[in-house]
């Protein structure tokens, strides 16, 4: 392009944001912002709402960011990792909480924003709840800010449901992702390798939970490990935007029917589709996992009663702890627990990594991106505040923060996995986890992200309810999703999309 196009382009990128500022603020001061979203349960920090974390940069320009207590207790090698990535020295960086969980940080934020506050310039979006940001137009439009190079490596290069979780309606980036999050089996492969299996070879080529769950009934009775399969059946959020997301995806199903069209909308007017066969079959396997193949809705050819009837009340990390112990064969977990249970105090390597099995093999789903091994989507996005006044500063973050660089320094600082498929499988001098990326990158690229919509946070408390009785109570399951199906609808009718 030349440079006059630049200038041109440069130009109404300019005028079309100070319109759009101007209109985002007028509507928030006239009739502000009321709504939460819960994302999956897990800590989005700790400390007191507001705290902050250093300085750091020695020019008049500070950036304001809401931030994860990972980078505020490890502010200054972060802050350093930034600008050996190319962030200016003469930005300051000063990190602040909005919570220390993610309903906490979702509710700050519609309060900053709402009001139409300049600070914090940059936040910290759970995968989870960005979209209904997105969609009440709080959030800056990156795609008409970002240097095309950038927009065309995060489009093109991410792991895919990452961006898709910060992307609005009209196909316009909203938000750089920071790290991805997405579950795998954790297993003693002492035990499994003492047993007689393998399943280092399924590191990226998943087997099918029949297959899994015989190979594991038997790997348990001749082990002295009090626990086989651990996974959250608790009545919690974990169960509906995660665990039986996983279950009935990889069996094909689907909570509203093609998750290409109808993931994220338009609500009140999708299919549920929560009482359909695919949907059944994966809480018959869930009761046969825990009840035993004899009990009433469960599958024929399963291995049953591997899971632990205490499974009923598991939230992470109940269901983690004996595990970690030595005392499980196996864990449904997310990475943070890897890097826990690989340390050399806990199971060091005689932990293995597999992406989660599959009900129906890949591409034999009901729906299409169903079917085959799919973890559900965690992971958090960076997004610009629609009212900064370091716009440059902002954007000059965003672009430091996806290099290769950076993102391979806070891998080893926090923890975070690479957003990007290809640094994450490079990774291989990272401490603990480097020894797992091939199962890590698998997953990342089969994910299902959570139904990201304004009514999911009260339609998850429901589907976790009534998953939640089909997995415990000794009930036809079918009555548990006609109930949801009920429910859903419901909720889908009376939201009125303001």
């Amino acid at each position: 392009m030349s440079s006059n196009g630049a200038s041109d382009r440069k130009g109404e990128r300019t005028v079309r944001r100070a319109i759009s500022r101007r209109r985002f603020v007028a509507a928030a001061g006239a009739t502000g912002v009321t709504a939460g979203f819960a994302g999956c349960s897990s800590s989005g920090g700790e400390g007191t709402t507001g705290g902050t974390a250093g300085g750091g940069g020695g020019g008049s320009t500070t950036l304001q960011l809401s931030a994860h207590s990972e980078w505020r207790n490890q502010s200054e090698k972060v802050k350093q990792a930034l600008y050996d990535a190319g962030l200016s020295e003469d930005i300051g960086l000063e990190f602040v909480s909005a919570g220390s969980t993610t309903d906490e940080m979702q509710s700050q934020y519609n309060q900053w924003l709402s009001a139409g506050q300049a600070k914090p310039d940059l936040l910290v979006f759970d995968s989870g709840w960005t979209i209904p940001f997105i969609i009440r137009e709080q959030l800056l439009n990156l795609e008409q800010e970002l240097p095309q190079d950038l927009l065309d490596t995060v489009h093109n290069d991410y792991f895919q449901e990452s961006v898709r979780s910060a992307t609005g309606p009209n196909g316009d980036l909203y938000g750089v992702p920071l790290y991805p999050d997405f579950p795998t089996i954790q297993y003693r492969k002492d035990l499994v390798q003492d047993a007689g299996y393998d399943w280092q070879q399924y590191a990226t080529d998943p087997m099918s939970w029949e297959q899994f769950s015989n190979e594991l009934a038997d790997v348990h009775e001749q082990s002295d490990a009090k626990y086989g399969f651990n996974w959250q059946a608790a009545s919690e959020i974990q169960l509906a935007c995660c665990v039986f997301n996983e279950f009935l995806s990889s069996w094909g199903g689907a909570y509203f029917g093609n998750p290409k069209e109808n993931l994220y909308g338009p609500v009140g007017d999708r299919p549920i589709t929560v009482t359909e066969e695919p949907v059944l079959q994966s809480l018959r396997m869930a009761r046969t996992f825990i009840h035993g193949s004899d009990a009433q809705d469960t599958l024929d050819g399963f291995a049953g009663g591997i899971t632990s009837q205490e499974a009923s009340q598991w939230g992470l990390s109940p269901s983690m702890r004996p595990f970690t112990q030595g005392n499980a064969v196996a864990l449904r977990n997310w990475p943070y627990s890897i890097n826990i249970n690989g340390a050399d105090d806990a199971l060091g390597e005689d932990m293995g990594v597999i992406p989660l099995p599959y009900g129906v093999p890949e591409g034999e789903g009901k729906y299409p991106g169903t079917g085959g091994s799919i973890g559900a989507l965690g992971g958090w996005n960076f997004s610009v505040n629609p009212n900064t006044e370091n716009l440059e500063a902002s954007i000059q973050f965003l672009q430091a923060l996806s290099t290769e660089s950076f993102q391979r320094a806070n891998f080893e600082i926090s923890g975070h996995l690479p957003p990007v498929p290809d640094v994450l499988q490079s990774s291989t001098d990272v401490p603990i986890m480097g020894r797992y990326l091939e199962p890590l990158t698998y997953a990342g690229k089969n994910t299902m992200a959570r139904p990201a919509t304004p009514v999911w946070p009260q339609q998850s408390d429901a589907v976790a309810q009534e998953a939640h009785s089909a997995i415990v109570d000794d009930k036809p399951v079918t009555e548990a999703m006609n109930r949801l199906q009920t429910r859903l609808k419901e909720f889908e009718s009376s939201y009125s999309g303001s």
